[in-house]
């Protein structure tokens, strides 16, 4: 085999170069995404050159990851960058090279229509290794650690701030300018098919639904929702449930009645402190006293027009039935407990989705957005965004109280569920309960799950790297279903 044209099976493509020649990988690639890498370096390669974008919108856009740097550093890997890179160049020792239009990343791999050759011819490896010498010549330093965690807080503080669709752009491109014109910068929207989750949240109450004919912008700019959803305040409880990354599906009670989805954005792991309204926050909203604790979100779009040309999530529950929601899901699996998809949500403030509910949602939220089209950027720009409110001088007084009922509610939460056991890491249940301030209560989490323990009556068998006073921030226990009910 010299030569051969391909048109798929590009991961089957990769592995396989991987097996024949071991050796060596060099990789010319702008879009590089971390679940894309498992295979590729499942093996320490003794010789590893990356090149690729070191564009912190794209990194923002979710097209391409910072992870997935980190992961090539820590594999040995060196990496450089170059500003308007489109290229993609793999090349396997000194015996194969594959030029494709395939980027790495779950998508280019296995899902997109990629076209490129693969070849052993020896001139035309010999010629890719010439040219990818001279690209990593002209692709400046080699990246360190210290950058990607700049990096890192840059795009945090970006994206908890919204990231405000003018601003994106703004955020910089460190990639090294090559001996030829770069092409401009795409801006394609996240990659939601990488979510972990995805959600229905619930704007409005029952009574107070909007007509059908309630323009969406009026919608956004009285919930505030093109930058964070509110949940209840009171008490310990905080949307802990919700990961970095899940869509979020923007919805609002309406009359007939229905709840209407018109909106969908990319969640932010809920965080104490940073995540509850401020007094300015209040002021310009006063029902947020009630409802003052956020999951920030970045890249909303919203549908243009009214509520009318919104998905009807009675269509979806009505289609799908207890498929719609994960809740109802689980529970028809296992032949209990409630599978009504109309009473998952009752008095809850969001539903999560099975993978079939985000599938069709997502699909008729597109087809929305494609027929009515989309609420404009400048448009969106015009409302608030916010300002992350400053550390406070003294975290609050937290009790031990507050780390053995939040423990609880934790376990309650495994069990309805339907999980046989929960495992509980000390530094969730802390983080949980205080956020990322006080770190000298950490003995407070550990305290209350050695205490839980003790009352099951007997020793767990996966206790996880604990040191000998049981003060060590990388503690896990898995508790059975069988520990104690809430007194």
């Amino acid at each position: 085999m010299t030569f051969r044209l391909v048109d798929r099976g590009w991961e089957s493509e990769f592995v396989d170069g991987l097996l024949q020649h071991p050796g060596a990988l060099r990789i010319v690639c702008p879009f590089i995404k971390r679940r894309a890498l498992a295979r590729i370096l499942s093996t320490r390669l003794p010789f590893l050159r990356v090149i690729t974008r070191f564009s912190l919108p794209n990194f923002a856009e979710g097209v391409s990851d910072i992870q997935s740097l980190r992961l090539f550093l820590d594999a040995g890997g060196a990496v450089r960058g170059v500003h308007g890179l489109h290229a993609k160049l793999y090349v396997f020792g000194t015996g194969r090279a594959i030029i494709t239009s395939a980027n790495l990343t779950g998508a280019g791999l296995t899902e997109n229509r990629e076209f490129g050759v693969v070849t052993e011819d020896s001139a035309a490896v010999e010629r890719c290794l010439t040219w990818f010498d001279a690209l990593w010549q002209d692709a400046g330093n080699d990246l360190q650690h210290s950058q990607l965690d700049s990096w890192t807080h840059t795009l945090s503080n970006h994206l908890a701030s919204s990231g405000p669709p003018s601003e994106s752009g703004d955020l910089g491109d460190f990639g090294a300018v090559a001996s030829f014109e770069p092409l401009p910068n795409s801006s394609p929207p996240p990659i939601l098919a990488d979510s972990p989750q995805a959600f229905v949240k619930f704007l409005g109450e029952g009574n107070n639904r909007v007509p059908l004919d309630c323009s969406t912008i009026e919608e956004i700019d009285r919930a505030g929702c093109h930058w964070a959803l509110a949940w209840p305040a009171g008490g310990n409880r905080r949307p802990t449930g919700v990961e970095d990354g899940a869509v979020m599906f923007v919805s609002r009670l309406v009359k007939g009645p229905d709840i209407r989805i018109f909106g969908r954005a990319v969640a932010l792991k809920h965080e104490a402190g940073r995540d509850d309204a401020t007094p300015a926050d209040i002021e310009r909203r006063p029902w947020k006293a009630h409802w003052s604790r956020y999951i920030r979100v970045h890249h909303a779009e919203f549908v243009a027009g009214t509520m009318q040309n919104g998905v009807s999530l009675a269509e979806l529950m009505n289609t799908l039935g207890s498929d719609s929601f994960a809740p109802t899901q689980r529970n028809a699996a296992r032949g209990q407990g409630n599978t009504n998809p109309r009473r998952a949500f009752m008095q809850q403030p969001a539903v999560e989705l099975s993978h079939e509910g985000f599938e069709w949602l997502n699909a008729r939220l597109q087809t929305a957005f494609d027929v009515h089209g989309q609420l404009r950027r400048h448009v969106l720009r015009e409302l608030d965004w916010p300002e992350l409110p400053a550390h406070p001088e003294q975290s609050p007084d937290f009790t031990q109280d507050d780390f053995n009922r939040e423990l609880l509610r934790m376990l309650d939460a495994g069990r309805q569920a339907g999980r046989p056991a929960t495992r509980i890491v000390a530094r969730d249940l802390h983080r949980n309960v205080v956020g990322g301030t006080e770190p000298n209560r950490f003995p407070m989490a550990c305290d209350a799950m050695w205490k839980l323990w003790r009352q099951q009556g007997s020793i767990p068998e996966n206790i996880v790297r604990t040191t000998e006073s049981g003060r060590s921030s990388t503690i896990e226990i898995e508790f059975s279903t069988t520990h104690p009910a809430r007194g």
